[in-house]
């Protein structure tokens, strides 16, 4: 099997014909880059996470096979629905650990990259979906230029390519939704301080 972008787009057109084998046929092609991109996210977690690389790969294949209308373009725009997968995993997992820190039950994760997970760690997850949630509402491609690039990984290319702007548009709207989340998870920081 070929993972040429030909053939994963060949793939994704068979699964928006409704081939409901498509998918289970494209995850052994695009398992490396979807490694990949998991791998980025866990970079930003803690050393001591209890949730690991092949975890969150596995949740967000779900996610991605429980999708009513999987309509992907092409091979990047599904790494970037990929990407948006692994970050809500992610976040629902910082907000389980929340209620774990309120008194829920501490549930650990066994595979070969275990280990615990701060409190602190998952409040820090949680403080940037809220910004990149408020980023959203304020201005919903500068949103997702955050998600394609920090999150999945997409270079300004990719992440053009995928909302079909400009990759000046893109750097600009990196920049500047960087400078606009920055300020915001400063302002959440002083006022959980106060």
């Amino acid at each position: 099997m070929t993972d040429s972008p030909q053939e994963v787009t060949r793939l994704l057109a068979a699964m928006n014909q409704g081939d409901p084998e498509a998918l289970d046929t494209l995850l052994p092609i695009i398992y490396d880059e979807l490694r990949r991109l998991a791998r980025h996210y866990m970079r930003g977690q803690p050393d001591n996470h209890t949730l690991q690389t092949t975890a969150l790969i596995h949740e967000a294949y779900l996610k991605l096979a429980a999708q009513p209308d999987k309509q992907w373009q092409n091979r990047t725009h599904f790494f970037a629905v990929a990407a948006q997968a692994m970050r809500h995993v992610l976040v629902d997992y910082a907000r389980s650990k929340g209620a774990i820190k309120h008194g829920g039950q501490v549930q650990k994760v066994e595979l070969e990259e275990a280990a615990f997970v701060s409190a602190g760690q998952a409040s820090e997850v949680l403080a940037l979906d809220e910004a990149l949630t408020a980023l959203a509402a304020f201005d919903p491609r500068k949103s997702q230029v955050v998600e394609l690039r920090y999150f999945g990984g997409l270079s300004i290319e990719e992440t053009a390519e995928v909302l079909q702007v400009s990759p000046e548009t893109v750097k600009r709207d990196w920049r500047l939704a960087k400078l606009w989340l920055a300020r915001e998870l400063k302002q959440e920081a002083a006022d959980d301080g106060s």
